[in-house]
Parts: C-alpha cells; sequence; structure tokens
C-alpha cells in the first residue's frame, strides 16, 4: 500500500447568493497551493488548500488536511470533507 500526497486548490464561487465549489485547481507543493489560494481569493470569494492523501494504488481516500482558507469558504466545508 503506497500512499500518495497531492495538494489541491478548492476554489469557490457565487450562484444565487450560496457559496458552492468551483474546478479544483492542483498544485506542486503545500506552499504552491498556500499561493494558488490565497490568489484566487483576490479573484474569487474564496478559496482552499488541501493536502490529499490517498492509496497510490486503490485512490482509497486516507484522509484530507486543510492547510488554508482565503475569503468566503462555507461555514459546513471542513465537516463536508471528513464525510459528515
Amino acid at each position: 500500500m503506497a500512499m500518495k500526497t497531492t495538494f489541491v486548490v478548492q476554489p469557490f464561487e457565487l450562484h444565487r447568493k450560496r457559496l458552492r465549489p468551483a474546478r479544483q485547481e492542483p498544485a506542486q507543493s503545500e506552499f504552491g497551493a498556500l499561493k494558488k489560494a490565497e490568489a484566487l481569493a483576490g479573484r474569487m470569494p474564496g478559496a482552499a488548500a488541501l493536502k490529499v492523501v490517498a492509496d497510490d494504488e486503490t485512490g482509497e481516500l486516507e484522509g484530507v488536511t486543510i492547510l488554508g482558507q482565503f475569503g468566503d469558504v462555507p461555514d459546513d466545508f471542513a465537516e463536508s470533507l471528513q464525510g459528515g
């Protein structure tokens, strides 16, 4: 079981006065994800930088960590990552 760590940025957009996830963007590193999320939050309502750890062979998710949040992010965003 080989674990693989990837970094992504989850931007948010306004749709009918509610925040909703826009298309995720990949990042090369933790620092890159934080910088990209901060930059996107300047053009969009908000963004979050995420660290995703998953089994490289099966794709089974091991865990997701929020590295940083910028601008407006839904109140239940952290809970939704945990499946709750």
